[in-house]
């Protein structure tokens, strides 16, 4: 009779090729059930593992047959089993390929799923994410006034849902921190486009947002700033009675900074004061509408686009003047043309010399 030698299944395991599974490894398999609550991966040699639908990764398409990637969670449960993540090896992949792009700067697109007011909320690779306000790119930045929160948080979900390319800002797998900027990502076209443009060119663009000094502009991906001053030839107390947001325009560049062009809605037509103010002649008594009310004077409009101011010392004869005492808001009186300054564009008035008759001005 033959004698016979019992071998365990741990002494055939160390006699093979196969490496016993550990924790965190990853490993790959095959669907061989999917069940209400678990997916079942056949390991081959390796044996069988289980996946619970926890820990089943965002959007994943299940076959069965399909291969599939796992990551070892408990290498044998009680019931011999092992229990399998595809969420983490999903995660333990996204890490790494987080870093490679960090490292190269790649440029990638990613959909924000949500919103809080301070950015947008991202997932890629598995791997939750955020895109700060501040790294968003002009043409997506919610410029508001007053830095409203609520209007910000209005204004950035209007992004969810929409591609979005960037670059990984910062990414760290132990501290569970991946930040994006969408303004790195188009820095490089920004630059070549800055290069291509100079201080008296006209372009186009389109209104982001009107705040109380003036209008931000988005002019093919680099963001332009229209100052009040630089809205109309009129004079503006409110931006937004001249423009709104989404409206497109056309302005000159009249200074480029670093990352923004300051722009002039009013200089790309024909500044109407050179016109009105030859209607005026030094010496010539007129009619106008007093405007605002200052300790050192008073300024009036003599037509829509011409205004002129009263030195207080051009008030009375006495030694002293209170303009508040001498004047009223939107009161008309005539005046005396003392100077005007063309290329200033200044007009000096008096009121103590006017004795003559007002000459007729243009109507506002």
């Amino acid at each position: 009779m033959s004698n016979t030698t019992t071998v365990t299944m741990d002494e055939l395991l160390a006699a093979s090729d196969i490496q016993q599974l550990k924790t965190g490894d990853v490993v790959e398999g095959v669907i061989s059930s999917i069940r209400k609550h678990e997916i079942w991966i056949d390991l081959g040699a390796r044996g069988v593992g289980i996946v619970m639908r926890r820990e089943i990764g965002n959007g994943q398409v299940l076959e069965v047959g399909a291969p599939i990637v796992t990551s070892v969670v408990d290498p044998e449960m009680d019931e011999g089993y092992a229990l399998l993540s595809m969420r983490r090896a999903v995660k333990d992949r996204g890490w790494d390929e987080l870093q490679r792009l960090f490292e190269t700067q790649e440029i990638v697109e990613i959909t924000p799923y949500d919103a809080n007011r301070g950015g947008l909320l991202v997932e890629i690779e598995g791997i939750r994410g955020f895109l700060p306000v501040s790294q968003l790119a002009a043409g997506h930045y919610p410029r508001v006034s007053g830095a409203d929160k609520d209007e910000i948080l209005q204004k950035l979900n209007q992004l969810l849902g929409k591609g979005l390319r960037v670059r990984v800002l910062d990414v760290s797998r132990k501290d569970n921190k991946l930040i994006f900027s969408e303004k790195e990502a188009v820095k490089d076209d920004m630059q070549s486009r800055f290069s291509e443009l100079k201080v008296g060119d006209v372009v186009e663009g389109v209104i982001t947002g009107v705040i109380d000094f003036g209008a931000f502009v988005n002019v093919d991906g680099i963001e332009g700033l229209i100052h009040i001053s630089e809205i109309s030839w009129e004079r503006v107390e409110d931006p937004r009675e001249y423009v709104k947001s989404g409206q497109a325009v056309k302005a000159k560049i009249i200074a480029i900074d670093k990352d923004r062009l300051s722009l002039s809605l009013k200089q790309t037509t024909e500044d109407p004061w050179l016109q009105e103010v030859k209607a005026f002649k030094k010496g010539d008594t007129v009619e106008g509408k007093v405007t605002r009310i200052t300790p050192f004077g008073a300024f009036v409009q003599l037509s829509p686009s011409v205004e002129a101011l009263v030195h207080v010392s051009e008030m009375t004869d006495e030694d002293s003047a209170d303009p508040e005492q001498i004047f009223k808001l939107n009161e008309k009186k005539n005046f005396k043309v003392l100077e005007i300054d063309t290329d200033g564009r200044k007009i000096a008035l008096s009121l103590k010399d006017a004795k003559k008759p007002a000459k007729k001005t243009p109507k506002e």
